[in-house]
């Protein structure tokens, strides 16, 4: 989840469709699409049915992250930067 949080983040408001996140992250359809619904589910992710650009096409879904999901991924972000020395000895 936190791959796909820190992808989504990465271009914050802008919708992106599931197999461009599929290699982004570099995940197989039946890891990312459960993950996804769940996401939705939990609010950190909002998705929407799209027309296709080429007719004929079927529609396909795109997602983006929610406030509570870009706040998510911040966190995230910010627990798993490298810990200095310090940091390590405690």
């Amino acid at each position: 989840m936190r791959l796909v949080l820190a992808i989504l983040a990465e271009q914050r408001g802008e919708w992106r469709h599931g197999y461009d996140l599929m290699k982004a992250a570099g995940l197989l359809s039946g890891t990312l699409y459960p993950l996804l619904m769940r996401m939705t589910d939990n609010g950190l992710v909002e998705a929407e049915w799209r027309e296709p650009a080429q007719q004929g096409r079927p529609p396909r879904h795109v997602y983006r992250l929610t406030a509570a999901g870009f706040a998510l991924a911040i966190e995230l972000t910010r627990e798993s930067a490298p810990l200095s020395g310090k940091e390590m000895l405690a």
